[in-house]
């Protein structure tokens, strides 16, 4: 594999991967400006400019996206996250080109047709009314708020119905100005890829932007609290998050390896202890999450009102326990998922053009895959436990959702973790 970067003068990035053998490719636009970029007002702008991009451009309309891309049997998409959104579409080698000639075009050029901002609204408030009667996606988002309150990174990616109600014209064209500059943007392409090629499309394509300064955006600082929202469901979905560090923080691989270690799989200690021995739930897993500044490991699982309570005890109890007793076995296993999962994760340019573009947009560089497997190689049992003893005496939050009234309450969840 051979990665090769970029940089147009007004500060715009090309990074590719090529994988040789294959006979498609895979290339995007990733944009940095994410849900965390939104002031409070705009909060759902960046999704819904998301959603914007292929409702037309000056030179097509949205038929034409989708006809183009899809006439050549490829596909394209985009989604919005808290610190990024993307642009992306997977075609056959020779159609590199026309893909990011489209992409260019619905990035740099959407039309944001007055008519079609309206139709656009009622599909993103459908999307939130889809994600309100799913308990478990929506019990992310309040977990999110509890955990980073009256902040841009706690908010919703979709947004409140009241805002999306109300975004206008000028609301999107003003977000574009403020965080679409060519600094802010990659575009990574990976798989069937002539980088030479590629970087020349850019210049034509992007090389007339204007360079703008970085935005900056609302630091995260986790201040947990709890949410119940009580609604007659046939279960109680529970969900813990805790303070844990961002993905420059030496710690970002321990936590990765005690949260696969907790609830990874079917052989972690959350799923054994509490579904396969006791019974008490369906799902139930860990998994950790980072960020520039922030991170949490989040904890999930879904109940009867009936078991809710020793659930919880039991769940506290295995993340005492772990700062005691965490085998070497277990941590080498946790190791062993995440390199396979990184590994197996590369055999597709789609996930491999991701990679490159958020590594780039984390450290600046591309580093070497082997040094990340010797990053997570490197953990320890004594840093495992030590993590695991942290993590009881962390920040905390908590959402539940459904029968609640036999649930804990989170001061209570504190003070068994804490005794």
């Amino acid at each position: 594999m051979t990665t090769r970067l970029t940089t147009l003068p007004n500060g715009f990035r090309i990074v590719t991967e090529h994988m040789p053998g294959l006979k498609s490719a895979s290339a995007g636009v990733w944009v940095m400006a994410g849900g965390r970029h939104e002031r409070a007002e705009q909060n759902g702008i960046a999704h819904f400019l998301e959603h914007m991009a292929f409702k037309g451009t000056k030179r097509r309309t949205s038929l034409q996206i989708a006809e183009e891309i899809e006439d050549v049997g490829g596909y394209i998409n985009a989604y919005t996250s808290r610190e990024m959104t993307a642009y992306y579409a997977r075609v056959l080698e020779n159609d590199v080109g026309l893909a990011l000639d489209v992409i260019g075009d619905i990035v740099l050029n959407p039309a944001f047709d007055k008519k079609e901002i309206e139709v656009e609204r009622h599909v993103i408030l459908q999307e939130i009314g889809q994600a309100l009667d799913t308990p478990d996606d929506i019990i992310f988002d309040w977990l999110q708020e509890v955990s980073y309150p009256d902040q841009s990174f706690g908010r919703t990616i979709l947004g409140p119905e009241e805002r999306v109600s109300s975004f206008t014209r000028a609301d999107l064209k003003g977000f574009v100005a403020e965080h679409y500059g060519p600094a802010q943007m990659i575009l990574a392409a990976a798989g069937a890829v002539d980088h030479d090629a590629i970087v020349k499309q850019a210049e034509d394509i992007f090389g007339a932007m204007k360079s703008q300064g970085q935005k900056q955006f609302q630091a995260a600082s986790f201040r947990g609290t709890e949410r119940r929202e009580v609604k007659d469901l046939e279960q109680v979905h529970f969900a813990m998050a805790f303070d844990a560090p961002g993905y420059r923080h030496p710690d970002v691989y321990t936590a990765q390896i005690y949260s696969m270690a907790m609830g990874g799989g079917m052989s972690s200690r959350l799923f054994q202890k509490i579904r396969e021995e006791r019974g008490l739930c369906y799902s139930i897993f860990a998994q950790s999450g980072a960020y520039e500044d922030a991170g949490q490991i989040t904890l999930y699982a879904g109940t009867s009102a009936a078991e809710i309570a020793d659930l919880t005890s039991l769940t506290i109890d295995e993340l005492k326990r772990a700062s005691d007793d965490m085998s070497e076995a277990e941590v080498a296993r946790a190791r062993t998922q995440i390199k396979a999962g990184m590994l197996m994760g590369l055999e597709s340019p789609s996930s491999r053009a991701e990679r490159i573009a958020r590594l780039l947009a984390i450290y600046g560089r591309i580093p070497e895959l082997d040094e990340a497997v010797a990053r997570i190689d490197a953990v320890t049992v004594a840093d495992v436990r030590r993590y695991a003893g942290e993590v009881c005496g962390a920040g905390s939050a908590m959402a539940l959702y459904g029968p609640v009234d036999r649930a804990p309450s989170l001061e209570a969840i504190r003070e068994r973790l804490a005794s």
